[in-house]
């Protein structure tokens, strides 16, 4: 499990999209490491206890930053500066 920090949420000039968050990961620093994390799960606890959880959709830029999409209910305001850990997803034994 690797840890990662919210910096941003994705927003244009007149639009906001309060589900989408850009994320930091550790070790991530170009877009070929960004790569690894795609479709990965990643989980935000709000100070009330709530879990929210999300998936890592895309790159975001060239310098490793991830763009995650997450369920409703993010507090926006409470989730710049958070740390969230990205967890990968379960391995599905197939016999």
């Amino acid at each position: 499990m690797v840890s990662g920090k919210v910096i941003q949420f994705r927003r244009g000039r007149h639009t906001i999209h309060v589900r989408h968050f850009l994320i930091e990961v550790e070790g991530s620093k170009s877009i070929k490491d960004a790569q690894k994390y795609i479709g990965k799960e990643v989980s935000w606890k709000s100070p009330a206890g709530r879990i929210i959880n999300g998936k890592i959709a895309a790159p975001h830029g060239t310098k490793g930053v991830l763009r995650a999409i997450f369920e409703r209910g993010v507090d926006v305001l409470r989730a710049y500066s958070s740390a969230v850990p990205v967890i990968p997803p379960p391995i599905i034994m197939t016999s």
